[in-house]
C-alpha cells in the first residue's frame, strides 16, 4: 500500500472520528448560524469523505489492477515452474522405468545363473565355457583342442599345443561351489572347520584326478592345470587351504583362476610366436644353405666358361694367324702369274705348312 492510500485512509478515518465525538457529547449548536456553520463544516467533511472515497476507489482499482497482475504473473511463473517439475519428475520416471527394466532382466539373469550354479552337470558346462571363451579370446585356433581325447582314452577340456619342451599342456574345468558355499556361510567355528575339511577333500580330489589321467609321460607335458571358473572359489583356496595348494603344486597340478589363467595362456601365446619365430629362422637358414651351394655352383660353372672363353680366345687368334699367312701365299702367287712366259721360271721355294 503506497503512502498516498495511507493519507486518503486517515482522513476517512478523521471525518468519521470527528462526527463521532459530537454525537458522544450530545451537545447541540445554540443557535443557527453556529448550526449553519456546523452543516456547512458538515457538508464539507461530506465531500471530503467523498473524494477520499473517489481516490480510494481509484487507489483500490489501480491496487488491483497491479496486484491482479502481479497475482497473473505469479500464477504463470508458478505454472512454469510447475510444468518444468512435472517434466523433470517424468524424465526421471523413465530413468527409473527403464532402470527397473534393466534390474528386471539382470534379476532373471541371476536367476538363471544360480539356477545353473545349482546343478552340478549344468555348473561344469559353465565352467567349461569359461574356460573356452578365456582360450579363444588369447590363443590362435591351431594352438589347442577342446575336449581333446589322450593316448590313455581320458577327454580333458582343453589341450594347449605347446612344442616340446614342455609339449602339451591339459587344462581341466572344476568348480567345488557346494564346499565354498558352506565355508562362506558358516555360522560359527565348528561349521567353519567341517566347511573347510570339505572344500579341501574336494579340491584333493579333483588335483589326484587330473594328476593321474591328464599327466602322460612322453604324449603332455609334465604338469597340468586346474581351472578354477571363480576367483572368489580360487582366492578362498589359497588363504584358508595354503598346505593344499603347496600340495597341488608338488603334484604339478597348478591351480588357476580366470584372471591367472589369462596371464598363463597369454605367457603360451608369446611362446609359441617364439616357437614360431625359430621354426622361421631354421626353415630361413636352410634355404640359405641351398642357395650359398648354387652360388658355389655358379662360381664354378663361370669359372668354366671364363676358361672356354680363353681357349676361343686363343683359336680365334690362332685362326688370325693362319688367315694372315695364307693372304701372304696368296699374294706371292698373285706375283708369280704376272711375270712373263720367256723368264726363267724362278725355282719354286719351299712351301711352309699352315700352322
Amino acid at each position: 500500500m503506497t503512502g498516498m492510500e495511507l493519507i486518503l485512509i486517515a482522513g476517512l478515518f478523521g471525518v468519521i472520528g470527528l462526527g463521532v465525538l459530537f454525537l458522544r457529547r450530545g451537545k447541540l449548536p445554540e443557535n443557527r448560524q453556529d448550526f449553519a456553520e456546523l452543516r456547512g463544516q458538515l457538508a464539507q467533511m461530506a465531500g471530503q469523505s467523498n473524494e477520499l472515497q473517489r481516490l480510494i476507489a481509484e487507489q483500490m482499482a489501480q491496487s488491483e489492477g497491479r496486484l491482479g497482475n502481479r497475482l497473473e504473473q505469479s500464477l504463470r511463473d508458478q505454472n512454469d515452474r510447475t510444468t518444468k517439475s512435472l517434466t523433470g519428475m517424468a524424465e526421471k520416471l523413465a530413468v527409473i522405468t527403464e532402470a527397473n527394466t534393466h534390474i528386471s532382466a539382470l534379476t532373471n539373469q541371476v536367476t538363471q545363473l544360480q539356477n545353473i550354479l545349482s546343478n552340478k552337470q549344468a555348473r561344469g558346462s559353465f565352467g567349461e565355457v569359461q574356460l573356452e571363451n578365456l582360450v579363444r579370446d588369447a590363443l590362435p585356433e591351431n594352438a589347442f583342442d577342446f575336449q581333446a581325447t589322450l593316448g590313455n582314452g581320458r577327454r580333458v577340456d582343453c589341450l594347449l599345443r605347446l612344442p616340446n619342451p614342455p609339449g602339451p599342456i591339459a587344462i581341466d574345468s572344476k568348480f567345488p561351489l557346494e564346499a565354498y558355499r558352506r565355508l562362506t556361510s558358516a555360522a560359527n567355528d565348528a561349521e567353519r572347520d567341517a566347511a573347510k575339511r570339505l572344500l579341501e577333500n574336494d579340491v584333493k580330489k579333483h588335483i589326484q584326478d587330473i594328476a593321474e589321467k591328464y599327466i602322460i609321460p612322453g604324449e603332455t607335458a609334465e604338469s597340468a592345470i586346474l581351472f578354477l571358473p571363480s576367483e572368489s572359489v580360487y582366492a578362498e583356496i589359497n588363504i584358508q587351504l595354503p598346505k593344499l595348494v603347496e600340495a597341488s603344486r608338488k603334484a604339478r597340478v597348478y591351480m588357476a583362476g580366470p584372471d591367472n589363467l589369462m596371464l598363463l595362456l597369454h605367457t603360451v601365446r608369446a611362446i609359441l610366436r617364439d616357437a614360431r619365430m625359430h621354426e622361421a629362422a631354421g626353415l630361413i637358414q636352410t634355404q640359405v644353405d641351398l642357395m650359398m651351394k648354387d652360388v658355389h655352383r655358379l662360381e664354378d660353372r663361370v669359372a668354366k666358361l671364363a676358361t672356354h672363353f680363353s681357349q676361343a680366345e686363343k683359336d680365334i687368334s690362332d685362326i688370325q694367324t693362319s688367315t694372315g699367312k695364307i693372304i701372304s701365299r696368296g699374294n706371292k702367287i698373285d706375283e708369280i702369274e704376272v711375270l712373263d712366259a720367256d723368264e726363267a721360271t724362278p725355282a719354286v721355294p719351299k712351301t711352309d705348312l699352315i700352322s
